[in-house]
């Protein structure tokens, strides 16, 4: 399951609709509204959780993924150290450090990535759908 940095996750694009995903991996283990009105689908056997933007016509924008066969550029990054993993990707040039009380974010806000730590290791990813210049998301899937 491979990472695609400002288009998504797998076969996930962002842009999709509820549909387009239910086509590809059938329907969601769990789907519930979150307080923003966003609808939100679970699928365990992925392992993520699917954010669709209820302001943006519900169109898929935010993944969280916690499978351990998550490559980012053909590496597998899930248990592994967070340092390494950052000097091996060094597209990624800037990171932001946010401390939790046992997690860290590393956040690369040009690809909107989050490697979010646990013990020193990557627990999940959280990849965001881009906003340009014009304050715009840039959807990768057209077919809306």
């Amino acid at each position: 399951m491979k990472i695609y940095p400002k288009i998504g996750i797998d076969k996930l694009l962002f842009g999709m609709k509820q549909k387009d995903v239910e086509a590809i991996y059938g329907k969601a283990n769990k789907q519930f509204i979150d307080e923003d009105k966003n609808i939100i689908l679970v699928y365990n056997d992925q392992k993520w959780r699917l954010t669709f933007y209820e302001d943006e016509n519900f169109r898929l924008g935010y993944i969280i993924c916690s499978n351990n066969e998550l490559q980012l550029f053909d590496m597998k990054i899930l248990n592994r150290d967070i340092e390494v993993v950052k000097l091996e990707h060094p597209v990624f040039k800037s990171w932001e450090k946010e401390d939790f009380d046992l997690a860290e974010n590393h956040f690369n806000e040009d690809n909107w990535i989050i490697l979010q730590t646990a013990f020193g290791v990557i627990a999940n990813v959280e990849l965001g759908a881009i906003i340009n210049k014009k304050d715009e998301f840039e959807w990768k899937f057209r077919n809306n």
